[in-house]
């Protein structure tokens, strides 16, 4: 085994699950992850931890939604047992990022209203979701597999502490503002020219752990949860929404909803995830990406919402830690990320003042005023 694989177990349990003896931990495990499962099952068996171990498969999970009529309810048993866990860890792995391209989308919407519960009850614990590098995700990154691998282990084995330090000096301004402007301006796109209430919200300094309240590995980015959002954003990264390849998405907002869009392919899938629910119209993320080695596009929203030089703005659901406590902040049964290049012709303002340009933090060495 590629000692790497163990690291980056270690890393799982350790930095970023904090898993303490006696914890229950449920380690649901992708096809193609099973390295990384044996790993992670060997580590948390030295902690003195209990696993429950289950198996996710877009495929399983198409063929289920595909012969359902669509009345879903609430799996009892499987809620039952996040809510008695402490932690959730997510081993995603090699997959068909089409698989459930061929089922109905109302299926899609009513399948995820029926799972809300369990979602919540997942949330409420210490979950971590990461991936094995895998052929599969090799191929749709459109590399080699031993550059995936390297690619995939550079971004997942760092110096979080490190990292987590910087990356709190762009939550210090995103606390301190009452309102986020992003611009770009190039010859070649659509313009981004967008406003965000971020008043009374606490930014998350996402540092791949618990600790932090951050809940992917690998991470690095700092997130806050906007709204009263207002103006046109303009999305040129591409990637995959239930299965179908969406690229080119123009948002515009008006008293914090989306009114209109627009997308060079993939419309149909944006508007699917519009229609989910009330709240699937407004935003419940605000994220700026500043995990460098993450420096290319590979059609995993784990990695490329990281990306350094970027910022991705999510439909739906916001996350409690952006929230002051006994407040709900946008509810949905999605959270979908749609994510803008800002790493040339853009800037991030903070109360009008500009914050970011072309990519560069002000504290950071070539920042230009």
């Amino acid at each position: 085994m590629d000692d790497r694989v163990r690291e980056h177990a270690e890393t799982l349990v350790g930095w970023s699950a904090r898993i303490e003896p006696g914890d229950a931990v449920v380690v649901d495990v992708a096809a193609g992850a099973h390295r990384l499962a044996v790993a992670v099952a060997e580590r948390l068996g030295e902690v003195g931890a209990n696993m429950t171990v289950t198996y996710g498969s877009d495929e399983v999970t198409r063929a289920y939604l595909r012969a359902h009529d669509d009345d879903f309810e609430t799996a009892t048993g499987e809620l039952a047992l996040f809510e008695h866990a402490d932690a959730y860890l997510r081993l995603g792995g090699g997959r068909n990022t089409a698989a459930t391209a061929d089922v109905d989308a109302g299926t899609r919407q009513a399948y995820r209203g029926a799972r809300t519960e369990l979602r919540e009850a997942r949330m409420d614990t210490d979950w971590v979701s990461t991936v094995h590098p895998t052929r599969s995700l090799a191929q749709g990154a459109g590399m080699s597999y031993e550059a995936y691998r390297d690619f995939v282990y550079d971004a997942v084995l760092r110096d979080w502490e490190t990292l987590a330090a910087k990356m709190s000096r762009v939550k210090e301004l995103l606390d301190s503002g009452d309102e986020v402007r992003l611009v770009t301006q190039r010859n070649d796109q659509p313009s981004t020219d967008v406003t965000m209430s971020i008043d009374g919200r606490t930014a998350v300094n996402s540092a791949a752990s618990v600790a932090y309240d951050s809940h992917n590995l690998p991470s690095g980015e700092v997130f806050t949860a906007p709204y009263a959002t207002a103006g046109q954003v303009f999305f040129d990264v591409p990637m995959t929404i239930d299965g179908r390849r969406v690229r080119n998405v123009r948002l515009i907002f008006e008293d914090g909803e989306v009114v209109d869009f627009d997308a060079e392919t993939g419309a149909d899938a944006i508007e699917a995830v519009l229609d989910t629910d009330a709240g699937a119209r407004r935003l419940g993320e605000l994220g700026l990406g500043m995990n460098r080695r993450i420096d290319r596009f590979t059609d995993n929203i784990l990695f490329d919402e990281k990306m350094g030089d970027t910022a991705h703005l999510a439909l739906g659901r916001a996350y409690d830690a952006n929230l002051p406590d006994g407040e709900s902040g946008n509810e949905s049964a999605v959270h979908v990320d749609l994510i803008t290049d800002l790493s040339e012709a853009s800037r991030i303002e903070i109360d009008g003042e500009t914050v970011q340009r072309n990519g560069t933090f002000r504290f950071e060495e070539g920042f230009e005023l």
